[in-house]
This record gives C-alpha cells, structure tokens and sequence, in this order.
C-alpha cells in the first residue's frame, strides 16, 4: 500500500464513517485486498482508524442532539464485554477462515439492506 492511496482510502472511508456508513468495513476491504494485509492486521487497523473518525463524527451528532443517550448506554454495556470476548475469539481463528466469516457477513448485511421493507 503507498502512503498516497492508504490517505485517499482513509479520505474516503471517512466520508462514509461521518455519515455512519461502516467506512471501516470498506477500509478492511481494501486493506486485505490490494492492501494485501492480513485479516488480523487489517483488524487491528481498522480498531485504531475507528477511534478517531468516529469520535469527529460523535461531537457533530451530539452538537445537533441526534444521540439518543437512553438508548447508547445499555447498548455501550452490552458491546463493551462482547466485543472483547469477539476480539479474544476472532484472534485465535485463522486467518482464511475469519476471511470468509467477514465475507459471509457482509453480504448478508447486504442482502438485509436490498431486502428490507421501508417505513
């Protein structure tokens, strides 16, 4: 990966982050792909990359009250000790097969996006 195309990835990732677009799982993808970086590595990347973008993106949608405080705190406390135990379990996988997982994943979040009824 070259530093000119890692900053137009992180550019454009994080335009889809400030919408809440999952630009991290996009960033995944082109850092396994032509990045050609393991799923593990990409992992740990896409971890590091979150915390900032979606820090911007938080004080934005907390100046305009679009966060519903009631509602983040129990999710928080539920995510918080999942997503160390995911972490501890995605990390003791091998890395072809979490390859596949992620994949699997996405187009089923995919297929769920085409699919769903609107309001």
């Amino acid at each position: 990966m070259g530093d000119f195309f890692d900053a137009l990835a992180g550019i454009l990732t994080g335009v889809l982050s400030g919408f809440g677009l999952g630009g991290g799982t996009l960033l995944m993808i082109y850092m396994t792909w032509p990045g050609g970086l393991s799923q593990h590595a990409a992992q740990g990347i896409n971890l590091l990359y979150f915390i900032p973008c979606a820090s911007g993106a938080l004080v934005s949608h907390i100046r305009t009250k679009q966060v519903d405080f009631k509602a983040a705190i129990p999710a928080m406390l539920g995510g918080l000790p999942t997503a160390a135990l995911s972490a501890w379990v995605a990390l003791s996988l091998d890395g072809g097969l979490l390859r596949k997982i992620f994949g699997a994943a996405l187009v089923a979040l995919g297929l769920l996006e085409i699919f769903k009824k609107g309001k």
